[in-house]
């Protein structure tokens, strides 16, 4: 299923950029440049076969580990200094791969410690708080949260910088402090939907007979919670974290656009701009990859950690 659903992707993805507005050649050759022109430059990209074989000669290729060729490089001079797309891609996958680590780093263990905590706490103010916070930051847009962070902590107070402006020669400490606004930001973003998922969950399991047992046989609630309320939700929980986790691949755009990270969102907003089409075609097949991946993973892990499918009957 997980094939089937990326090649109807890869065909959905192919058909968007049909669809863009405006035509590379046009773009770079200029309004004074004749039909002729165009059409041969596009000939040249060749942009003038029809979609169909593009998309077949795309697919093909993707198949070999070929993403194409950027059209960024190219010019009306003739001159071609165009980049693999794997070459533009891998160094931003891995600065967007490092980010979400680091907000999955502290949102996936926070997340479960205030859902557990709030579920053996239930109806106390501290759950009370803890839901209203997370509700108001649900609530708020990604760039709205960034803007605050940075209004807070990097122009009324210079704990950390604006931009999260990284390159390969940035060491590890330094890329972690640059890029501590962007994780924060992803951080309060996903925090709230895993934590009430948690939260969720074990309250539903609280209401089952064998939870009701465990606590006439004399368990405390901590214990009724971790020993046997907790093992029995960990497919709902890892399900939403596997979800969360791939909008930390895949839904930063916004939040690298915002701090001008260098990651694959920038990198495909860039060639949107651009009209460039191997590129985004790319971006867009690496994120579809990695949401299609980790949701199989949530598939698999509830299928481990539930009895019931892992022995059906």
């Amino acid at each position: 299923m997980g094939a089937a659903t990326l090649f109807v992707v890869s065909i959905i993805i192919f058909s968007a950029m049909e669809l863009l507005p405006g035509d590379f050649g046009e773009t770079i050759l200029g309004q004074a440049a004749t039909e002729e022109t165009v059409a041969a430059f596009r000939r040249e990209l060749g942009l003038d076969q029809p979609a169909v074989v593009r998309y077949g000669q795309w697919v093909v290729a993707v198949l070999q580990g070929d993403l194409g060729t950027s059209f960024s490089g190219r010019n009306a001079s003739g001159t071609d200094r165009s980049r693999e797309v794997v070459d533009l891609v891998i160094p931003r996958l891995r600065n967007t791969l490092f980010l979400a680590s680091m907000a999955a780093l502290v949102a996936v263990p926070l997340s479960l410690f205030l859902g557990i905590s709030t579920a053996l706490y239930r109806n106390s103010f501290y759950d009370r708080s803890v839901n209203t916070a997370t509700l108001t930051t649900i609530s708020f847009p990604e760039f709205f949260v960034a803007y605050i962070l940075i209004l807070f902590l990097s122009s009324l107070n210079s704990v950390f910088p604006s931009l999260a402006n990284v390159d390969a020669n940035t060491h590890f400490g330094e890329r972690i402090y640059r890029a501590a606004l962007p994780a924060l930001t992803l951080t309060l973003v996903i925090v709230a939907h895993m934590m009430r998922m948690t939260r969720a969950a074990i309250i539903n399991l609280l209401a089952s007979p064998y939870i009701q047992m465990a606590r006439l046989s004399g368990a405390s609630p901590t214990e009724v919670i971790l020993k046997h309320a907790l093992p029995n939700a960990w497919a709902p929980i890892a399900t939403v974290i596997a979800f969360n986790l791939a909008y930390l691949v895949v839904g930063v755009v916004v939040v690298e656009v915002v701090f001008v990270y260098p990651g694959i969102g920038q990198l495909m907003v860039d060639a949107v701009a651009s009209r460039d089409i191997p590129v985004v075609q790319g971006c867009a097949l690496i994120f579809a990859i990695t949401y299609i991946l980790l949701n199989l993973t949530a598939d698999i892990i509830g299928i481990v950690t539930n009895p019931r499918l892992l022995h059906p009957k």
